[in-house]
């Protein structure tokens, strides 16, 4: 990483690369101080009607079916083949794409060809893109099936030395309604999106002649990756936070041989705002998200190892997304980089929060109320006719 990306994030010499059966959805179909009954059901309503439904505002039948339906295209590529023990765009890499073309479209120069890719990418439906070299202590040591419980190597190609950031904005109003079911088509939209983003832009790569892999939360650690690729700096909640969208954002990769050049770190001041900032920590329900100092401190498996930086305690977290039967963004919800930034004084916002006025770009954020919930009925009723 780069000198600007480690305020927040630094490698140390205890460093180890992760193993994707240690992510904290994998160990919830085979680590038994995860996988429950109430784990399972939590997969299952994503697919399956649940046989009674909450009265609770914002988990009706009708914020199940929004969620569920805006999941429909990503689960379609991802159970497309589990007959191959396969769970694409999750635990694999797609691998629904027509042949490399076998003449190569030349560019003048790599810079050429990282602008058409990301004019491209943008036309596909990006929201952000970004492009870094192929750093092999990201990737996962190996694969992990959640179907068959086993493990097997990462079969991404070690000549694809580069690899295609994107980052697909999450909808504002819909992430206002956390908790709820119905904030988790947010979630649902921004993968559906991602896959059809990464697909199209991977094989028009291959059209050119060049072999591209697409990959989602599959093969190696995203965030690491885009924050090389200088879309967003590391915030406390433990995510991306991009000066367009915050850490409202999901993200994709794209790895390949076609010759590109590379994107750089940014700093926007997440590191300087986190560190007196600690909204998303105190409004964790579970106190998944650490209050403290960046440290090398692990929770459990499912944090990296030799990693100086925020860590959030996945068996806390998902343990509450498994009780609430729905994925949480109390933490993007309730974070002062989640505006909607068409509005300009949201960006004057987040222009203050990287000087020394920081402080009073915080009190004017919790002044002015940003962050709290919009009762999902509300949601429903601005997008009647």
């Amino acid at each position: 990483m780069s000198d600007e990306s480690q305020e927040a994030f630094e490698v140390t010499d205890s460093f180890e690369r992760f193993a994707q059966k240690n992510d904290v959805f994998r160990r919830s179909w085979w680590d038994d101080r995860i996988r429950s009954d109430k784990a399972r059901a939590f997969y299952e309503n994503y697919r399956e009607p649940l046989e009674t439904w909450r009265k609770a505002d914002g988990f009706t039948q009708k914020d199940y079916a929004l969620r569920n339906a805006t999941w429909h295209v990503s689960d379609i590529f991802t159970e497309m083949k589990q007959d191959e023990d396969r769970r694409e765009g999750f635990s694999d890499a797609f691998t629904l794409y027509r042949d490399v073309a076998s003449e190569k479209t030349l560019f003048s120069s790599p810079e050429e060809a990282a602008a058409e890719i990301k004019r491209v990418a943008k036309g596909f439906g990006a929201s952000l893109t970004g492009i870094t070299d192929n750093d092999p202590r990201w990737l996962y040591t190996e694969k992990f099936s959640d179907m068959s419980g086993t493990a097997r190597p990462n079969d991404i190609p070690q000549e694809l030395s580069n690899v295609i950031v994107t980052a697909q904005a999450m909808d504002y109003d819909l992430i206002r309604t956390v908790p709820s079911a119905l904030s988790g088509a947010a979630t649902g939209l921004g993968y559906s999106h991602d896959a059809l983003v990464v697909l199209s832009t991977a094989q028009y790569i291959r059209n050119l002649g060049y072999n591209a892999i697409a990959s989602m939360n599959d093969s190696s650690l995203a965030v690491p990756l885009a924050i090389k690729a200088g879309l967003g700096e590391y915030g406390r909640l433990g995510l991306l936070v991009t000066k367009e969208y915050g850490p409202r954002v999901r993200l994709g990769k794209i790895y390949t041989d076609m010759p590109l050049a590379h994107d750089s770190p940014i700093q926007i001041g997440v590191k300087k705002f986190c560190d007196v900032c600690r909204k998303c920590a105190e409004s964790c329900p579970v106190g998944a998200i650490s209050p403290d100092e960046a440290s090398t401190e692990r929770y459990n498996q499912s944090n990296v190892k030799g990693v100086k930086k925020w860590s959030v305690d996945g068996e806390k977290c998902f343990g509450y997304w498994a009780a609430q039967n729905s994925d949480c963004s109390i933490c993007i919800r309730v974070c002062p980089f989640n505006k909607d930034y068409s509005k300009w004084y949201n960006r004057l916002g987040i222009r203050l929060a990287g000087t020394f006025l920081r402080r009073f770009m915080l009190f004017l954020d919790n002044r002015l109320g940003y962050g709290v919930r919009m009762k999902p009925k509300t949601w429903w009723e601005t997008r009647r006719g």
